[in-house]
């Protein structure tokens, strides 16, 4: 498990920030932490990047306790606050070698990292323009080179999208799927919802410090709707199809959209095959069948808008 909580709280005199949070992460996966502002994430992330220190409970970063070891855990993270500072008179280069220096990289390995570095957020031919001139988006990605620079294992990234514009933030989710694919362990927050379910493997909800729902997205949106939806694309006979499917077993909801039937189902992979057999069988001509992830949004929305308590 590269992140662990035991009861993670934090207090900030008589305001609790963070109570009683139990929070898994596994290695190698893409875990979205969503939730309204104040729901506690920044102070979270804060927190297992050793700049907080809990009131109670106990936090681990692959393996070393947060507070007892915190030099290795700032080996194993690169945090990226929602806001971060960039020095303007210094160059991308320059920039990224100061960093460099402060993690005590030799001096003969600098160079290639940060070409290398560059390249991958895309800002190679940036190397020699002035920080200061930068877009926002290329601050962005700059800023999440700079936390690369050391190859650490955990990318703790605070709203890293927060301000960007549609293209810039098309970018910078290239690069995350980019570093996923490399085998980084990655934990963002984001309030740009659905940019978070088709690029998380498990998602984790905040709602005033507490943690409401947590694991895997398709998981959480099937709980939260009780079921799974499917999707049936149709030569024709949608009607009809409908009409065939009206009171089977598990079928909780039917919508007809011209050649598309909407179907809300309850039970597994295995309840769906039997649905498209007998559609088969009845000689109903379908030409896609698949499940549809419910808009992360109305997840969210519908969690903390009823203060429905979910285990973790």
């Amino acid at each position: 498990m590269m992140i662990r909580t035991e009861n993670l709280s934090k207090r900030f005199g008589d305001v609790v920030a963070v109570k009683d949070l139990n929070l898994e992460v596994r290695k190698g996966t893409a875990y979205g932490f969503i939730g309204p502002n104040g729901a506690g994430k920044s102070t979270t992330m804060a927190m297992l990047a050793t700049l907080l220190e809990p009131s109670e409970g106990r936090a681990w970063i692959g393996g070393w306790e947060v507070t007892e070891h915190p030099d290795e855990v700032r080996r194993l993270i690169g945090y990226m606050p929602d806001f971060f500072g960039v020095y303007d008179r210094l160059t991308a280069e320059e920039y990224l070698a100061f960093f460099a220096a402060g993690y005590g990289i030799d001096p003969s390995r600098r160079e290639g990292i940060i070409s290398r570095l560059l390249e991958l957020v895309n800002l190679a031919d940036k190397r020699d323009a002035y920080v200061d001139d930068l877009s926002r988006g290329m601050k962005q990605r700059l800023g999440l080179a700079r936390c690369l620079v050391h190859d650490p294992e955990l990318l703790i990234l605070d709203e890293p999208a927060s301000g960007l514009d549609p293209r810039a933030r098309i970018e910078l989710r290239s690069v995350l799927r980019e570093l996923k694919s490399m085998g980084k362990t990655i934990f963002i927050s984001s309030h740009i919802l659905p940019e978070l379910a088709d690029f998380c493997d498990a998602i984790g909800v905040m709602e005033r410090g507490k943690l409401v729902a947590a694991g895997d997205v398709r998981e959480i949106t099937g709980r939260i709707k009780g079921g799974r939806t499917v999707e049936i694309h149709l030569l024709e006979d949608a009607e009809r199809a409908a009409k065939r499917l009206e009171g089977e077993q598990g079928v909780t909801s039917l919508r007809v959209d011209g050649r598309k039937l909407t179907v809300g189902l309850e039970g597994d992979e295995r309840r769906q095959a039997e649905l498209l057999s007998l559609l088969i069988a009845e000689g109903i001509p379908v030409y896609r069948f698949e499940e549809i992830s419910t808009d992360i949004e109305d997840v969210f929305l519908k969690i903390t808008g009823t203060g429905e308590e979910g285990s973790p």
